[in-house]
């Protein structure tokens, strides 16, 4: 039996290796369009790969996928977090676990992922072909597949297995298409914030921590740690944000006014009682801060108020305290675009997924067709689940039913 897997990121290597622990005498081709293996792994976490996240409970870890979470509640029982770490931890790789449930090798290195996947897939007798783009797939009147290639000629095999990833544009779907499937179309998905004009870019690299952000006129909201960059805003309180309102803010021309609690929530009684503190009341407002924000963001919020930075807190009367409470709470920001969050590019959209099994991740439409990985209508938030759902849907296409 022939198996061509076609893709060679994480999803591909992890169905490859699944199809020879299951099938150990099938011939396995992985195809990679380009010259490079495992791009993502290698820059996600800025280097250091975010393997996957430490919720081990199958329901609670799906809930992070703002499209897929009842499809992967399946699959996940099959092949589970704790599955991933057995799986890196038989071949000698130590994960660790950060504050946030982030899962990150030992070594702060994506090098060391990448060098377990090549090893095992040397190891294994799995074929690496690059630089091998699929432009067709043709069903064979006996049962199995031809691929006609780009760089001309063709493969013939028994078994696909696609993990090609997302497109940006639904073109890059043509050739599912015409295999009879459905294709969602796709959307940006964890991407950054833009907002020319508004003075707050000046506060690049300052990270404030919780943050309750909101895109008014909508339902959608998250809280987490806030990033501003030289462009606008970023950070996971905003890449969850976009990853969860994904296809409303793409309908919206990414054009909209985001909301922020810079305290991550809490009441405004609360705000001003801090203030009221007596400890506070000789200081100048520069030094009066009570709260957990950087010095930058308070005297930031204290220039917008405005509130001089020397004068004392006990001399700032009613209505500037107001303002300042109101701009700590309910601070506004025009959005007026995106930007690419290169190391955790992810697109919404894809392969429709009623038309796959989600225990074997084959199609219901074309049999001994498979999928895995991001080329299915499925995206998590950022924090280790995007691989995650690659490493489980990889696994399971590659048991081939079995």
């Amino acid at each position: 039996m022939r198996v061509i897997i076609i893709g060679g990121g994480a999803a591909g290597f992890f169905a490859a290796l699944s199809v020879k622990q299951h099938h150990s005498d099938a011939e396995v081709l992985l195809l990679e369009k380009s010259d490079k293996l495992l791009a993502k792994v290698r820059i996600s976490g800025g280097g250091r790969c975010n393997v996957t996240h430490d919720q081990l409970n199958a329901r609670k870890l799906a809930a992070n996928y703002p499209r897929g979470e009842r499809f992967l509640r399946k699959s996940f029982e099959l092949f589970s977090v704790k599955d991933t770490l057995a799986w890196f931890a038989q071949r000698g790789v130590e994960l660790k676990t950060e504050a946030d449930g982030r899962m990150f090798p030992v070594s702060d290195d994506s090098g060391t992922i990448i060098r377990c996947l090549m090893d095992e897939v040397d190891r294994s007798g799995v074929r690496i072909m690059r630089q091998s783009g699929v432009k067709a797939i043709a069903l064979r009147p006996g049962g199995g597949f031809t691929l006609n290639m780009e760089s001309g000629g063709t493969l013939e095999g028994d078994r696909v297995i696609i993990t090609t990833g997302g497109h940006p544009k639904p073109e890059g779907y043509t050739w599912l298409k015409a295999l009879g499937h459905t294709i969602i179309p796709p959307a940006p998905s964890l991407f950054t914030l833009n907002m020319p004009g508004e003075e707050v870019r000046s506060l690049m690299g300052v990270v404030a921590d919780p943050v309750r952000a909101r895109i008014i006129g909508t339902k959608l909201e998250s809280i987490g740690p806030l990033l501003i960059t030289h462009w606008g805003m970023s950070g996971p309180a905003v890449l969850k944000l976009s990853a969860w309102g994904a296809r409303e803010v793409q309908a919206m021309g990414y054009r909209f006014t985001l909301q922020l609690h810079w305290l991550g929530g809490i009441g405004e009684e609360e705000v001003r009682a801090a203030m009221a503190d007596e400890d506070l009341q000789r200081k100048q407002a520069q030094n009066a801060n009570p709260f957990a924000i950087p010095r930058r963001l308070w005297e930031f919020l204290l220039a917008k108020a405005p509130i001089p930075l020397e004068r004392t807190w006990g001399d700032v009367g009613k209505k500037d305290r107001n303002r300042l409470v109101d701009l700590l709470t309910n601070d506004r920001y025009a959005v007026a675009g995106k930007t690419t969050f290169k190391e955790e590019f992810v697109t919404a959209g894809g392969v429709a997924l009623e038309e796959v099994d989600p225990h074997t991740l084959q199609s219901r439409k074309v049999p001994g067709l498979h999928f895995a990985g991001e080329v299915l209508d499925i995206d998590g938030i950022t924090g280790g689940f995007n691989f995650q759902a690659a490493w489980t849907t990889g696994f399971l296409a590659g048991k081939l039913g079995s």
